[in-house]
């Protein structure tokens, strides 16, 4: 884990807000060009969209879906230096519909990389620890270089050419290099040596094994890579304790957005920020693996150091959990001098 030089996390990551209109819609305020967008209608039971700079702003997944890759110029019409343009669709501009964005920063359309077994198109930005990295699967074990310069503690990969197989999640909080999570479904984390060649990440590539989902034979496949800085970004595991009283898990940083997905049993992956309410306790919840509308509940505080959860049941049920988690403001930035969260 490397300190970060981030002293604005909305430089790199911002949640936004909008209301859809059903016709253009220039999005502003995000405050940076963003590279990975990933959308999702708060009012309606439609698909999660997610689009990146590398593969272009016409070409789409459905995140809560196996289907391989979409081609639209009337989803997402132009990302810009603030933000973006969307069109007439439902699942990113219903008319009178909340919206809700996530916006990554990477570093454009992308470079070349040979710093794996197989080469490589990496937008990355360094600095904060994200990259996206584009490939051609071989069906061969083989490493991926990733641009980072530092291990991922996070990986989601999904196969662009096929409809047949599932998005993928190394996270460095499972018990082990051979275990995995789909983004897509609830299955708890599962062994399986295709998928991650049982090897962890290394600072320069990851690995994949045989499967399609992770390196499949002729397939355009699609990675987005999250390096653990500190005052920024964590990715970890804890014990829900089951109790209303729940677990406390220490960020280093005021929550600006959480992710968690229970290992140790089947349930829904779920996900928060800071804009939805926009103040404690946060309880609108969304879930990645399926279509359904924002769900209520009092679920978590974002305190100035962590997550003090809130619930008995689902996030803090008894079991073991892996999160993800983006600050609101770093408490370490610049030669590591602490930053104020509010």
């Amino acid at each position: 884990m490397a300190y970060t030089t981030i002293n604005k996390s909305t430089d790199y990551f911002n949640t936004k807000l909008y209301t859809g209109n059903g016709s253009t819609n220039a999005i502003t305020g995000v405050g940076f060009q963003p590279d990975l967008l990933w959308f999702k209608n708060r009012n309606s039971a439609i698909n999660h969209m997610w689009f990146d700079s590398v593969r272009g702003i016409d070409k789409y997944f459905y995140g809560n879906l196996n289907e391989a890759e979409g081609t639209s110029s009337s989803v997402l019409t132009a990302v810009g230096s603030d933000g973006f343009t969307v069109g007439a669709n439902n699942n990113v501009n219903g008319s009178g519909n909340g919206i809700a964005s996530w916006n990554w920063k990477a570093n454009g359309t992308g470079s070349a990389n040979t710093q794996g077994d197989i080469a490589s198109t990496v937008s990355a930005n360094t600095t904060s620890g994200f990259s996206i990295v584009s490939y051609t699967g071989t069906g061969s074990n083989a490493t991926v270089g990733h641009g980072l310069g530092s291990a991922p503690s996070m990986i989601i990969i999904k196969n662009r050419s096929v409809s047949s197989g599932f998005w993928r999640v190394y996270h460095s909080g499972l018990n082990s290099n051979n275990k995995n999570l789909k983004l897509n479904a609830t299955n708890a984390e599962a062994t399986d040596s295709s998928i991650w060649n049982d090897t962890s990440p290394t600072n320069v590539n990851f690995s994949v094994g045989t499967s399609s989902d992770t390196n499949g034979s002729g397939n355009a496949m699609i990675a987005y890579c999250f390096a653990e800085k500190q005052g920024y970004s964590k990715f970890g595991s804890y014990t829900g304790n089951g109790s209303a009283d729940g677990t406390f898990v220490y960020t280093g940083f005021s929550p600006a957005f959480v992710i968690v997905k229970k290992t140790n049993g089947t349930d829904d992956w779920r996900m928060f920020d800071n804009k939805r309410p926009g103040f404690n306790v946060i309880n609108d919840e969304l879930k990645p693996n399926t279509s359904g509308s924002e769900g209520a509940g009092d679920k978590m505080d974002f305190l100035s150091n962590g997550i003090k959860f809130r619930v008995n049941s689902s996030v803090n049920a008894s079991g073991t959990f892996i999160y993800m988690a983006f600050a609101e403001a770093p408490l370490v930035g610049t030669n590591n001098v602490p930053c104020t969260a509010r």
